[in-house]
């Protein structure tokens, strides 16, 4: 998925998927990430960009980088949790906003999303 969408800053979708990365445990707690060159041409964006990218994950206590070693994921655990109860409650307060800009009621949320998960449960099977 190398598209962008034009409504967000490049740099915030990288860090996206760079946290969505960490929290699936695709990348893990000390792996080392690409250095902002080999980013770049993976993703075909300006270096400037990723660098923006990882200095922003690494403000938020995501990243970490080792002079002359690179940038690596950080290996406080707790930081790794903490970041991802947040993705899962700004989506789960994403999602409840656009069901109630449409006018479902609470109860009809909660009804529609356990139907959902129980026939994506009975897909797992």
């Amino acid at each position: 998925m190398d598209e962008f969408n034009a409504s967000k800053p490049i740099y915030q979708q990288l860090a996206d998927r760079i946290n969505r990365q960490i929290v699936s445990k695709e990348l893990k707690a000390g792996e080392k990430l690409p250095s902002i060159r080999e980013m770049g041409i993976k993703y075909n964006v300006n270096p400037n960009t990723i660098q923006r990218t990882y200095s922003e994950l690494e403000r938020e206590g995501i990243l970490e980088t080792k002079r002359g070693q690179g940038t690596f994921v950080t290996e406080q655990e707790e930081r790794l949790v903490q970041q991802r109860e947040n993705l899962k409650n700004e989506q789960i307060l994403t999602f409840v906003q656009v069901m109630q800009e449409m006018g479902f009621s609470s109860y009809e949320i909660i009804s529609g999303l356990q139907d959902h998960l129980r026939k994506f449960d009975k897909g797992d099977e």
